[in-house]
């Protein structure tokens, strides 16, 4: 398969620019990313933002920081779980998240391992996300 039959299989997962903001040392143009890649930045920024951050956009995010500083139990796993999920839906067009696993990997650390499997809604393929989320972020908690 040459490199530009791949470009056209893939054209429907988009492109834009990455992830953090980048520019290039080479000749200081935008960095861009595009595909898969573009796909799970975008679930990142929807994971990390807070519902109505965005001005012009109020419901863009998962407002996932307000379960810092919740008790690590079988509810806060089922709340991070439809949060996730709900959130994906209404923002990220491209997928349809299949499950989402939440694991406290660390409690004394407040550490929640989230493990998204979704597919690519043209074409199926399925795939994994992994998202770490602190509980109790900037905290000096032994």
């Amino acid at each position: 398969m040459t490199k530009e039959t791949n470009k056209a299989d893939h054209h429907f997962l988009g492109s834009g620019w990455a992830f953090p903001v980048t520019f290039s040392v080479g000749n200081h143009q935008l960095n861009l990313s595009a595909y898969e890649e573009n796909i799970n930045e975008s679930i990142d920024i929807i994971l990390q933002t807070r519902n109505g951050e965005r001005c012009m956009e109020g419901g863009f995010g998962s407002g996932l920081q307000q379960f810092l500083f919740k008790k690590m139990d079988e509810t806060l796993k089922g709340e991070i779980k439809e949060t996730i999920t709900y959130a994906l839906m209404y923002n990220e067009p491209r997928i349809t998240v299949t499950n989402v696993d939440v694991q406290f990997s660390d409690v004394r650390g407040g550490v929640v391992e989230i493990l998204l499997t979704y597919m690519y809604n043209q074409t199926n393929t399925r795939h994994n996300y992994v998202f770490p989320f602190y509980i109790n972020e900037g905290t000096n908690l032994i």
